[in-house]
């Protein structure tokens, strides 16, 4: 019998989360169609790729990293100065689709992940949908 894994250990542990950090963010940095979630950062976004790195590890079932140094994530609280709506949310999804897709993952498992994020992205959105 098997043991269940964490995602956190399905992904490959503190490095893959790591690696996944550092490549979203340098994706954001470099794709022209997500500049309205760069313009959201700092022009240092080593900062935030950390604080992404230590929040995803406790997201994902690793060591909870993030609280132990900040306290409770408070997600949409701590992204209620940010105006985010559908373009904002699919463009931090795209970069993240994009990260995941570097990882040589199992589909299913792949699939998975981006379903969490698409919800966890959409309940950040705090911007009224135009149309």
């Amino acid at each position: 019998m098997s043991e269940i894994k964490t995602p956190y250990e399905r992904i490959g542990g503190e490095e893959a989360v790591r690696r996944l950090c550092q490549v979203f963010y340098q994706i954001m940095c470099d794709t022209p169609q997500t500049e309205l979630i760069r313009a959201m950062h700092p022009s240092d976004i080593g900062i935030s790729e950390e604080k992404l790195y230590l929040f995803l590890t406790g997201w994902l079932g690793g060591p909870p990293l993030y609280t132990d140094l900040y306290g409770h994530p408070r997600l949409r609280a701590r992204h209620l100065p940010f105006s985010i709506g559908i373009e904002e949310r699919d463009q931090w999804l795209y970069c993240m689709a994009q990260a995941l897709k570097t990882f040589n993952l199992d589909e299913v498992f792949a699939q998975q992940l981006m379903s969490s994020f698409v919800q966890t992205a959409d309940f950040m959105r705090n911007k009224p949908d135009q149309g």
